[in-house]
């Protein structure tokens, strides 16, 4: 972690779902970022895929350049309560392409990070369920990885968690929070998310925040929901269920590097064939 990072902060990831239409839902994950802000929080996450329904045939329709309306309310937000705001991802579209994009602003309402969707959720479970991402969507191919006041904070998206060498690469790279904007199903939820994200925070000895929309019953995907934070040590330090809510967890630098230094991996890496 970089000389001079604050060492402790709050952290907030802001669990809601699609409202009734996308200029609605923009203003009501406006209510959420303000009701973090003014609770303390430094650090902001929105859910994946927050400003449409999670489904195919909404993706193209919602799909905007980067500059577009949902961009510009993500920059005003960040600016209008001093926050570094981690967007959540919404469809991004670019010439004949759409991703599904993270975009991420500095206190000054700067975009200071951007990850496009590296891994898509291409998954057929025999008997129960199935879903095409590359069936509308385009994957990303960076990376993401950006300075802060508080150190330096990685995001990535959804199934990317499935590819660890992701995850250490950030870690390489000095991340020392990586926020993770999800919307697992609610067959692979159950099964792996707390798994998955406990082992990559606990690989890396990074705080992990996993950033889920609620589970919506009318809608016509069912997120697992769950928003999690874990710590450096593989705890969880930070839950929801399936309702609308805020998480609120403190990260702290210091523990962390505590961890490091009582179980030191980095230094005791070894090549091998």
């Amino acid at each position: 972690m970089q000389q001079g990072a604050i060492m402790k902060y709050t952290l907030a990831l802001c669990q809601f779902f699609f409202a009734r239409d996308k200029e609605e839902t923009i203003r009501k994950a406006g209510t959420y970022i303000a009701r973090a802000a003014d609770a303390g929080a430094r650090v902001v996450s929105l859910p994946e895929m927050w400003n449409c329904p999670y489904d195919h045939k909404y993706f193209a329709q919602n799909s905007e350049p980067e500059g577009g309306m949902t961009f510009e309310f993500l920059s005003e937000s960040a600016k209008k309560h001093g926050i570094w705001l981690i967007g959540g991802s919404i469809p991004e579209s670019d010439a004949t392409k759409i991703y599904n994009t993270s975009f991420c602003f500095d206190p000054d309402g700067q975009l200071i990070g951007k990850h496009r969707k590296i891994h898509m959720f291409d998954i057929s479970i025999k008997g129960g369920f199935s879903f095409r991402e590359s069936d509308t969507l385009s994957p990303g191919d960076k990376l993401t990885v950006f300075d802060t006041e508080f150190g330096k904070i990685g995001v990535a998206i959804c199934y990317d968690i499935r590819f660890p060498k992701l995850f250490s690469d950030m870690a390489e790279r000095g991340a020392c929070l990586i926020v993770l904007p999800a919307s697992f199903s609610a067959t692979t939820g159950p099964a792996h998310w707390e798994l998955l994200i406990r082992a990559r925070a606990l690989d890396n000895q990074i705080y992990f925040a996993a950033s889920a929309p609620a589970r919506d019953p009318a809608g016509s995907y069912n997120s697992h929901a769950h928003s999690l934070v874990v710590n450096p040590w593989g705890e969880m330090i930070g839950a929801a269920a399936l309702d609308e809510t805020i998480v609120y967890s403190e990260i702290d630098l210091d523990y962390l590097a505590k961890v490091r230094e009582e179980i030191p991996l980095a230094g005791q890496v070894r090549d091998y064939r």
